[in-house]
């Protein structure tokens, strides 16, 4: 088995928002009337702040927003979304680090908690060797709760999904020469895996983490200013309000 690994996590690693919000943007912007689902996605917000509602049970009424749509149409959607504003929106200096990994020959796993059904799609244009994400099922028509098979892939699930899959070596070893890139702290079980860990914007936790590990940090330039920048530009994607711009290198 090779040992030399690039590890990736996706939303505001490989670009600045969240992808999950960015492509109901994308669907709303062209779907107007699916902001319907606003009506009992934000009454359930306040009891997933008080973990009344589990973050795969938010998953599944946040995707509600694509209830009724064919199959044939989201799958159209989703080639289109990756060529416009997920293309925009992508930090390049990150990018240019995935270019990087491959040309130096390590294998490039992009590991999610975003649906597959989008991230395979990702994984192809930005040439990854494998995929792991949340299996949230596509059935002909989008019911109302759309099903997720399987953990909902964050914190630990990203280790077991790679180990189970057989794409790293099992045990726990550190994997050396090998990298891994992610802005948050739940990816610790994943950062601490490799001997070369880079922080993406990292919040006051994983800053701390990479401190004392001597992990180095990049800082893309990003369409907002900081955290309550960011929550709002989120908030505007949920609502379809977001304008997508390509970013510059930084």
């Amino acid at each position: 088995m090779d040992d030399r690994y690039a590890l990736f996590d996706l939303d505001k690693t490989l670009l600045p928002h969240d992808t999950q919000a960015l492509f109901c943007n994308y669907v709303l912007r062209r779907e107007g009337w699916r902001r319907i689902y606003l009506l009992w996605f934000l009454p359930c917000l306040p009891l997933a702040a008080v973990r009344l509602l589990s973050l795969r049970t938010m998953k599944r009424l946040f995707f509600s927003c694509l209830v009724g749509m064919k199959r044939e149409t989201l799958e159209g959607y989703v080639v289109d979304f990756l060529e416009s504003d997920f293309a925009a929106a992508l930090y390049p200096a990150v990018v240019a680090e995935v270019e990087r990994n491959r040309a130096e020959g390590r294998v490039l796993i992009l590991n999610s908690a975003s649906p597959e059904f989008y991230l395979r799609g990702i994984g192809e244009k930005l040439g990854f060797d494998h995929v792991i994400g949340t299996a949230l099922e596509v059935p002909v028509t989008m019911p109302f709760l759309p099903v997720i098979t399987g953990p909902n892939n964050k914190h630990g699930a990203k280790v077991t999904a790679m180990t189970e899959r057989g794409l790293i070596p099992d045990g726990g070893t550190m994997l050396a020469n090998s990298w891994a890139y992610s802005d948050s702290s739940a990816d610790l079980p994943m950062l601490e895996l490799v001997e070369n860990a880079v922080m993406i914007h990292p919040g006051a936790k994983l800053a701390a983490a990479g401190a004392r590990h001597g992990w180095r940090t990049m800082t893309p330039a990003r369409p907002y200013s900081g955290k309550w920048s960011g929550f709002l530009a989120a908030s505007a994607q949920a609502c379809g309000l977001y304008r997508v711009r390509r970013r510059e290198n930084a």
